[in-house]
């Protein structure tokens, strides 16, 4: 399975948004939480780990969903588990870069 991507740029910076490919279009909930993952939040193209990894690094926000997603970004350093948080056991993180 892929990774759903979608980029956008707005005023110079860069937003990217990944999905476990499989996750698109399903809806997630727990208590009051409600998240749907849309075609056209997520979906732009499919890519492999390698072009998910390289938009993570390249952009400045990044929205991710899915443990697959969500792992690429960890195990790269790039966003802390901490940060992570589950609705019906799917994890999301979103990352927002920073300049110095």
């Amino acid at each position: 399975m892929g990774f759903a991507t979608r980029t956008a740029e707005f005023r110079g910076t860069i937003l990217v948004n990944i999905c476990d490919e499989e996750l698109v279009g399903k809806t997630f909930e727990e208590g009051k939480l409600k998240v749907h993952l849309s075609k056209e939040f997520y979906s732009g193209e499919v890519v492999d780990s390698m072009a998910a990894l390289r938009l993570i690094r390249a952009c400045s926000i990044i929205n991710l969903a899915g443990s697959r997603s969500v792992s690429l970004a960890v195990d790269n350093k790039i966003g802390s588990p901490q940060a992570i948080r589950e609705i019906d056991e799917v994890p999301f993180l979103m990352i927002y870069k920073f300049a110095g």
